[in-house]
């Protein structure tokens, strides 16, 4: 079983696919946690990715491929929700190869609907509440515009596929909850 989460920043992809993970007794891969993780024990993967992450640069597909392949392989080779990855078209292909590869394949993919003035709020709530000074209305509406242009395409890329559902993720965080384990439920064959 692998779902993808898909949605703009501050949708609630990290806050749903924690719930529905301990629910279904899967892994929730964050492609964030992947890089903070394999930096953090010196792994082969983490120290390339360090070296980009010192320059400023972006970690390439290519590494951040090889840490979400660890993973399927490892902690999450019996089911995972991905969150975070892929974030654009490109990536998406790579992990269709890749999952090919080991005989795996996604089981659905989920896009949380949010409206663009939620959004701004729960990261400006989200800032405050961590004392995050990188979230304001500037840089957040930069983040949407940046998710606009590269990675909502992937909805599309999804649509054409097949498997896409989209979920409407305003609301209370049970009552988005209770949307995704309908779908997943649905996808599953049996109440989720």
């Amino acid at each position: 079983m692998i779902w993808i989460f898909l949605g703009a920043p501050g949708a609630g992809k990290g806050t749903q696919a924690d719930r529905l993970a301990d629910h279904l007794g899967i892994a929730h891969v964050s492609t964030g946690d992947l890089l903070r993780k394999a930096v953090k024990n010196g792994t082969d993967l983490g120290r390339k990715a360090q070296a980009y992450m010192d320059r400023g640069d972006l970690v390439p597909d290519d590494l951040i491929l090889g840490m979400v392949r660890e993973a399927l392989t490892g902690p999450a080779k019996d089911g995972c929700i991905l969150d975070g990855y892929p974030r654009n078209t490109a990536q998406a292909a790579s992990l269709d190869g890749m999952l090919a590869d080991l005989g795996r394949e996604i089981t659905g993919i989920i896009n949380l609907k949010v409206g663009e003035d939620t959004l701004v709020a729960r990261i400006a709530g989200r800032a405050q509440a961590e004392d995050r000074a990188d979230d304001t209305e500037e840089t957040v509406r930069n983040r949407l515009k940046v998710y606009e242009e590269q990675t909502r395409p992937l909805v599309d890329y999804y649509r054409g596929r097949g498997g896409l559902q989209e979920i409407d993720g305003e609301g209370t965080i049970d009552e988005i909850q209770a949307r995704i384990r309908g779908i997943v439920g649905a996808v599953a064959g049996g109440a989720a």
